[in-house]
């Protein structure tokens, strides 16, 4: 059924680590309809990899029911976006896969964003100190694409030789959509080392174009021996790039279309990271209209985007250049053309709590009495602590977690002490294996992680931010518990948007921009976000003293790893 003319619907597609999905939107920013569909991942230790292949069909599939669901017609889809992790794709000449797999398989093209099989790489980028280092807190991370390429260079010299494009995840499914292979100045900035800025004088956003790629640090990629990817202008990594949004090639291909289900020449607007897309989906989500109609050029400086997945990015936005040691940025037009992005974050948030739940003994138990009474397993983990904190007469729910402290560092610390080294921490532990003794297992990590973000809050605002409101989305923000906590640690109100699909929607504004229904991603933003609830942190100044102590106990955590680690290292000496 067709909507008619009047009425525009924009299209957000997102892949995640474990799914591809697509959203419909209306003109207010409504979710019309989505659907998803799994992709396939291979992990074996740090290298975990995936399929591009497995992935454009995945996006296709998902693409198709969103609009067979939301009732859409091709026709009525004014303009598409691409989101995706910050994984590494690798193809040669023809578009086909090339392996960047120890294993050989040639399906496996894409090292997936969380794989940690350059951890030396980094260093050794990082012993560099090239200036291009402190855009990233002041050293790359192994989630980058720099050490990836290097270590592909290292041991997979074949494949390094046959691969004619590097690219981003949302790069190169806006190149399989458009054939034009324009990258982003959100994924080349963020995770490539582009320096951005380097546009700042010459272009805004309204000029919107592909703009030669010109902030490319040559001495930078010579100097850790990845020169040859200079040859012809940068062709391999990116010889020109555009500001999010910014309509690619002729629109969709007549190949791709038909894969999609859509039309040819459908706008297709360059892409966002997955976490940046979030950001774009609800840091304009302001509770009510008087606040939007006295909201200045800056009031967004005061806001931090939790993008809470199976890991947490923490997006904060400013007109100013500020370098905060140990986490990401600043990067000019990474998710809003024109303001710096300073980029947080944890790599396991969702991941470790699916962890620390699956690898109980009493979890199948749990996963039982859950199905039994058709809700989630978290769910029913906050029933139960309801009921906990009840019989217990703690003075608030919290408490429970006295003698329980939890480093939430199982995949490293990402920020603000960037050390892919740091290990998980569970203090406090009995013989207990019951039902209750997880419930108080999951809160306490819930809590370190909510510590986490506090650290990466007071940190940023420490060098210059000044962060008062939070926004969240992403799966675990559907966990009212979880954000409760992150209110009460922070002492921050937390924001939850209208919409629950904030990722989708981001994606979905770069082809409403694309599409020339606004002029840009923040007018898109001011039409298309809306607010929901707002968690506001507990007024009772118990609350806050108990979180300050453990706190301070969470903090303590982490120094004392260090110090344990030096004396370890000096007893192998």
């Amino acid at each position: 059924m067709s909507r008619g003319s009047a009425a525009s619907v924009f299209l957000g597609v997102d892949v995640g680590t474990g799914s591809a999905r697509a959203g419909l939107f209306d003109e207010n920013g409504k979710l019309l309809g989505s659907a998803s569909s799994p992709i396939q991942i291979w992990k074996e230790k740090d290298c975990i990899e995936q399929s591009s292949t497995d992935i454009w069909h995945a996006v296709c599939a998902a693409v198709k029911s969103a609009c067979s669901l939301a009732n859409v017609a091709p026709e009525d889809v004014a303009g598409l976006g691409f989101a995706a992790t910050c994984s590494l794709v690798a193809v040669d000449a023809d578009g086909s896969p090339v392996s960047v797999s120890l294993s050989g398989d040639t399906r496996r093209n894409i090292i997936v964003w969380m794989d940690h099989r350059a951890v030396n790489q980094a260093e050794r980028i990082n012993a560099t100190n090239s200036p291009v280092l402190q855009y990233c807190g002041g050293g790359v991370s192994p989630e980058m694409q720099a050490p990836k390429l290097l270590w592909m260079k290292e041991n997979l010299l074949d494949s390094w030789s046959m691969v004619c494009r590097w690219m981003d995840l949302s790069d190169w499914l806006a190149y399989r959509a458009t054939g034009d292979d324009t990258r982003s100045l959100c994924t080349t900035v963020c995770k490539w080392t582009y320096l951005g800025h380097a546009h700042m004088k010459q272009w805004k956003e309204s000029d919107s174009r592909d703009m030669e790629a010109c902030g490319w640090d040559n001495v930078f990629w010579e100097e850790i021996g990845l020169g040859d990817l200079l040859e012809g202008n940068c062709a391999k990594i990116g010889r020109s790039v555009a500001f999010p949004g910014h309509a690619l090639g002729s629109g969709l291909t007549p190949t791709a279309a038909k894969e999609l289900g859509l039309l040819p020449g459908t706008p297709v607007g360059t892409s966002l990271i997955d976490a940046h897309a979030g950001g774009v989906g609800v840091m304009e989500s302001i509770p009510d209209a008087g606040s939007k109609a006295v909201s200045d050029e800056h009031a967004i400086c005061h806001r931090m985007v939790l993008v809470c997945g199976t890991s947490t990015c923490h997006m904060a936005v400013s007109k100013d250049r500020l370098f905060i040691p140990g986490v990401w940025g600043p990067f000019w037009s990474a998710m809003i053309p024109e303001f710096w992005l300073t980029e947080g974050g944890q790599s396991a948030t969702g991941a470790l709590l699916d962890y620390i739940i699956e690898n109980h003994v009493a979890s199948p138990l749990l996963s039982n009495h859950a199905a039994s009474q058709s809700i989630s397993i978290f769910e029913l983990l906050n029933k139960m602590l309801l009921s906990m904190s009840q019989e217990q007469n703690s003075p608030f729910l919290s408490a429970l977690t006295q003698d329980t402290h939890v480093l939430p560092d199982f995949h490293g610390n990402r920020s603000p002490v960037p050390d892919p080294k740091s290990k998980g921490v569970i203090y406090g532990l009995t013989l207990d294996t019951s039902e209750k003794h997880l419930a108080l297992l999951y809160l306490a990590t819930i809590q370190g992680i909510a510590y986490g973000t506090r650290h990466i809050v007071e940190h940023c605002n420490a060098h210059g931010h000044k962060i008062d409101t939070l926004l969240a989305c992403g799966g675990l923000a559907k966990n009212s518990l979880y954000i409760q906590e992150h209110a009460d640690i922070t002492g921050c109100p937390i924001i939850l948007p209208r919409e629950s699909e904030s990722v989708l929607l981001g994606a979905a504004v770069l082809g409403a921009v694309a599409g020339k229904k606004f002029p840009g991603v923040r007018d898109a933003m001011k039409a298309l976000n809306a607010a929901g609830k707002v968690v506001n942190p507990s007024s009772d100044p118990k609350v806050k003293k108990y979180h300050d102590a453990k706190y301070q106990i969470f903090r303590s955590l982490y120094e004392q790893q260090l110090s344990h680690r030096a004396t370890m290292a000096q007893a192998l000496q």
